[in-house]
């Protein structure tokens, strides 16, 4: 069992939909937006990590952490509602949360 003071982890897999876009510019600027409001309103760490070259997709890896999983399950929560109201055409988002005394040991082990 992970020690209860250790934090917790969230990495959200989102998988976005522009069917408007027209270019990889149009693309882009949607995007710029998304990951700026994630940082900014949640506190995201939020990279783009596939689809580079698509006009109309995108996947974003969004990294959460709180020192209570109630907190973070609740941020995890917000950000899903969120970006379901701001993506509306499509978006799909996989969740992975853990404590950072599990993901200590597996680290230890690398």
């Amino acid at each position: 069992m992970a020690d209860p003071g250790s934090g917790y982890v969230a990495v959200l897999i989102v998988e976005l939909h522009f069917p408007e876009a027209g270019s990889l510019k149009a693309k882009r600027k949607d995007l710029q937006s998304i990951k700026a409001i994630l940082h900014g309103r949640y506190g995201a760490a939020v990279a783009e990590t596939a689809f580079h070259d698509l006009w109309q997709r995108a996947r974003l890896s969004v990294a959460l952490c709180s020192g209570s999983m109630a907190n973070l399950e609740a941020s995890v929560d917000r950000v899903t509602e969120w970006l379901d109201a701001r993506c509306p055409s499509g978006v799909a988002v996989e969740r992975m949360l853990a404590s950072a005394g599990d993901l200590r040991d597996v680290v230890s082990t690398l």
